[in-house]
């Protein structure tokens, strides 16, 4: 029996994947799928200590640029742009995966969360695809997707997820507004709202373990749900074939949310 191979229905078109610290990684999964479709990858790393596990990654998908992004630094963001408009001069699609709160107040609860760590995981985890999104428009001189990553907490009380609640319930309603704005310059525009994955990132919640393990109970598919589930989503969202769909949160859960 023949494996099934993916069709190159991205052959031309330009992916800019930004979040991806290792192979277990949302991020190397939308990277991965893209690869497998057909198209070109510019690829980040967040700084040197994260290069040595992310530069093979990049490597193995052929990727054509490979630069540092800290969206905390001044001007590394805006670099990352220069450089796409100066040597692709052109963009398709943009995946923003990074999210960051610091750990006591990630792990003590909403109401003890601080003004300064509230802030910075606003900045770090939304507003930094809104300063994305407003550069790499100009790119998509022939409409395009962007595409940011949320988790069901946004929607629902998840039992510590705390302050990312709140800040992923913000990046939606971006996305939202968002769509809306780029609307008529043919770019589109979706929250992709995965299951719970084993990510470095979703290691740092408490009782993740037993969050993981709840999923596979209640999905009405009975299993998780994995980083390729969520790249070959994005893949078909980045297609003709999804065309006049926007604005949308895109659960990629095996079915949990719809369960009481």
């Amino acid at each position: 029996m023949k494996k099934d191979v993916p069709r190159p229905v991205l052959t031309g078109k330009k992916a800019l994947v930004v979040g991806i610290a290792n192979e277990h990684s949302i991020a190397y999964g939308c990277a991965k799928a893209f690869h497998e479709v057909g198209a070109e990858l510019a690829i980040t790393y967040l700084n040197e200590k994260a290069r040595p596990h992310v530069e093979p990654l990049a490597k193995e998908l052929e990727a054509t640029m490979f630069m540092p992004m800290d969206v905390a630094k001044p001007g590394e963001l805006e670099a990352v742009f220069e450089r796409l408009g100066s040597e692709w001069r052109e963009l398709d699609i943009l995946v923003h995966s990074i999210a960051f709160a610091p750990k006591e107040d990630l792990q003590g609860g909403l109401l003890n969360c601080s003004a300064e760590g509230f802030s910075i995981a606003m900045d770090i985890s939304c507003h930094s695809f809104i300063r994305m999104a407003n550069l790499a428009a100009p790119l998509m001189k022939n409409g395009g997707t962007m595409f940011a990553m949320s988790y069901h907490g946004a929607q629902k009380v998840v039992p510590n997820y705390n302050v990312m609640g709140p800040v992923k319930a913000a990046l939606e309603a971006s996305c939202r507004y968002l769509a809306y704005e780029l609307g008529p310059r043919k770019i589109r525009v979706h929250a992709i709202s995965p299951g719970p994955l084993k990510t470095r990132a979703a290691s740092g919640l408490k009782d993740f373990d037993r969050m993981l393990n709840d999923a596979t109970a209640r999905s009405p598919v009975g299993e998780l749900v994995d980083i390729m589930d969520v790249g070959f989503t994005c893949a078909f969202l980045s297609t003709s074939f999804s065309r006049r769909l926007t604005g949308q949160t895109i659960y990629v859960d095996g079915g949990i949310s719809i369960m009481a």
